[in-house]
Order: structure tokens, then C-alpha cells, then sequence
């Protein structure tokens, strides 16, 4: 027999075999599991109602025959069972012959304070033992119960969860999101920040000079305390939207007080707590107008002949001068960090200026206080 020939006949056994296998398995019928009441204790929900949704669940899994639950309560009332209270192990069993059902499920919702803690158990009726258990507690989020039945279910089953899904429905200190705050369209925060901010280029200079010559004798590298009013408006999937104002004192540790105000609108991940956030402040600080001589800043109101003036005149910070309104744009970026309910907010941030960049570095805390 050829070469070719044999190898032919060899890739049509290994096709065949392929098929014969595959109807095999098609044919295979699936274990027949039942479902009937699931306990509850502490929420608006029936039992009747639990193990319907739980049912529903399971047949989305497709690992069992799901039996329906018109043809067990028929075969239930044919034989004058009672299930009203039909949880545990030996009265399942009973329920099991009668309606011939490989596997039985049965578990708990029940509500304590602040969580809702959901309990599984696979019932084998063949060896009359337990074969499987799942508990896991979640937040009292009720709204979100069908979720949680389903990563129950799931986890009961060895099937892989959503990992942010289940965190944002069980861990206390996960980042606020629209699955742990569902009824929250608005979420408000504030609470107290303080840095350090520095000052580089002609700023620097000028706040480095002497009284006398228009400066502020100050070390470049100042002090900052304020306070954060923040907003998230938007609260969906893995970020958030969010829009803060922050009035803050500057250099009251060297003896000057430079009140300003900072509006940053931006955008934080609900997974990691990083942000960057981006707008306008305005400060009020002392400005004169006035011109370079020789390199010295010259005060435009000590010149007596203002017509010998050739130097362009300019306006720029002056401890003699007037308060004016200063502007700028502000970009920072960071990461809030949690511990407990407490979020604690770490920034870095860059003015950009015609004078000099403007840096700094802020922290601070703050809580959820309401929600609308």
C-alpha cells in the first residue's frame, strides 16, 4: 500500500473518532440538580422567591439539568410533601427520590447589620453526603442581590469571578463606584490639605530679595494649608468624574499670607485610585508695575520723570505694591489612598508661568459625608 494512501486512511480513523466522540459526549445526559426554597432571614424577599432566582442562575451555568419547577411541585403535591421548611440535608433527600434528582441545592440570604451573607450547599443524593459548600458575605447592597447569588453560584462551581466585581460588592474600603454606591448620582467630600509648593525662575528671585528692593526676603520653598470641597458627578464603570475647589493659604510659616483659590476638574480610577485633575487658580498677592535699570527692579511710582523712561514697564510681584488678582493653570496628578471610610488624597501639581514654573506637593483626608 502507498505512502500517501496509509497516511489518508490514518487522518480519517482520527476524524472519525474525533466525531463518534463529540456525539458521545452530546448524548451524555446532564446530572439532574433541584432547587426549591432558599432560607431568608432579613431582607424584603420570599423564600419561594430566592429559589427561584438562585434556579435561574444555575441553568445559565449549563453544568446541570436544571429540573423546572412546575414539574417538581407537581410530582411534590402528587405525593403530599411539605417543603415550606424543606433545608436541610435528610428532608431534601426525601424530596430527591420521589422526584428522582441526582443533586440537590439548598442555602441561606440572610441580613446581619451591614452585610448580607450568602450560604450554598450541593447535596449529593447518591451518597447521601454534602459535596460541596460555598459562603461568602457581602455589603448590604440589596439591590444588587441577583449579582451576588451569581458570583455564589459560580464560585460554588470553581467558575473564575469578575475580581472588581466582587470586590466593589465585598470589601468595606473599596473605592466608591456605581456598583457599591448605586443610589448615589452625586457624592460629596471635603476635608483639610496641606504641602509644601516651590517657587523656581524670577519668582524665586523675586520673592528672595530684600523688602527694600520689592521682595518678600523669603525662601522660595513655602508652606501651604487649605481646605478641598470635591465633588464626583460622574460614578460609572472604572472611573470617576469629579470637580474640586480648594481655597488655600500660602507662606504663612515665613510671616506673608497668600490667600488663593484652585477649581480642578478630573477624572480618578475606581481600581487604583489614580488621578490627574486640570484648571484654573487665582491668588491674591502684591504687584507694582515697573522697569529694569541695570538689572535692578526700579518702582515705577519712585520714578519723578516718568517721560526718561525708555524700559519697557511691567508689572510683577512687589511687597510694596498693591493686592492684584494673579491667574495660572494648574495640572497635578496623584493617587487617593483608603484606609477604613478615610480617603487620603496624595498630589503632586505644576503651575506653568511666564516667570518661573510654580511646583508642589499636597496631601490630605477626607470622608464621604452624603449623597443625593
Amino acid at each position: 500500500m502507498k505512502k500517501g494512501t496509509i497516511i489518508r486512511m490514518f487522518v480519517w480513523v482520527l476524524a472519525t473518532l474525533g466525531i463518534m466522540s463529540t456525539v458521545a459526549k452530546a448524548q451524555t445526559p446532564l446530572p439532574k440538580l433541584t432547587v426549591l426554597n432558599i432560607a431568608v432571614e432579613g431582607l424584603h424577599l420570599s423564600p419561594k422567591q430566592a429559589g427561584d432566582m438562585v434556579r435561574r442562575e444555575l441553568a445559565k451555568i449549563a453544568k446541570y439539568e436544571v429540573l423546572d419547577k412546575y414539574d417538581v411541585m407537581y410530582l411534590i403535591n402528587k405525593h403530599g410533601l411539605k417543603i415550606d421548611n424543606c433545608y436541610g440535608k435528610i428532608c431534601l433527600l426525601d424530596v430527591a427520590k420521589v422526584i428522582s434528582s441526582d443533586k440537590m441545592l439548598t442555602g441561606s440570604i440572610e441580613r446581619f447589620q451591614k452585610t448580607i451573607t450568602i450560604t450554598l450547599r450541593l447535596i449529593d443524593v447518591k451518597s447521601k453526603s454534602v459535596e460541596k459548600v460555598e459562603i461568602k458575605e457581602f455589603l448590604y447592597l440589596p439591590e444588587h442581590l441577583k449579582t451576588m447569588v451569581t458570583l455564589s453560584i459560580r464560585k460554588l462551581f470553581g467558575l473564575p469571578n469578575n475580581k472588581e466585581v466582587v470586590a466593589s460588592l465585598s470589601e468595606r474600603n473599596k473605592m466608591e463606584n456605581a456598583i457599591n454606591t448605586p443610589a448615589a448620582d452625586m457624592l460629596k467630600l471635603g476635608g483639610p490639605r496641606m504641602g509644601f509648593t516651590m517657587f523656581t525662575g524670577d519668582l524665586a528671585n523675586q520673592l528672595a530679595q530684600p523688602e527694600y528692593e520689592g521682595g518678600y526676603d523669603a525662601i522660595p520653598l513655602m508652606f501651604q494649608f487649605g481646605y478641598q470641597f470635591e465633588t464626583k458627578y460622574l460614578n460609572e464603570g472604572n472611573f470617576q468624574a469629579l470637580v474640586e475647589f480648594i481655597p488655600m493659604v500660602t507662606g504663612i510659616d515665613q510671616g506673608l499670607f497668600i490667600p488663593s483659590l484652585t477649581i480642578l476638574n478630573g477624572l480618578r480610577s475606581n481600581k487604583s485610585g489614580w488621578e490627574f485633575a486640570f484648571g484654573p487658580t487665582i491668588s491674591f498677592t502684591q504687584q507694582a508695575e515697573g522697569y529694569y535699570q541695570n538689572g535692578a527692579w526700579v518702582k515705577l511710582n519712585d520714578t519723578d520723570d516718568r517721560t526718561q523712561i525708555t524700559q519697557n514697564i511691567v508689572t510683577r510681584l512687589d511687597s510694596r505694591g498693591e493686592y492684584q488678582i494673579n491667574t495660572g493653570f494648574v495640572f497635578a496628578f496623584g493617587k487617593t489612598l483608603r484606609s477604613g471610610k478615610l480617603n487620603i488624597p496624595v498630589n503632586a501639581y505644576v503651575v506653568p508661568h511666564r516667570e518661573g514654573i510654580r511646583l508642589g506637593i499636597s496631601f490630605g483626608f477626607n470622608s464621604r459625608k452624603n449623597k443625593y
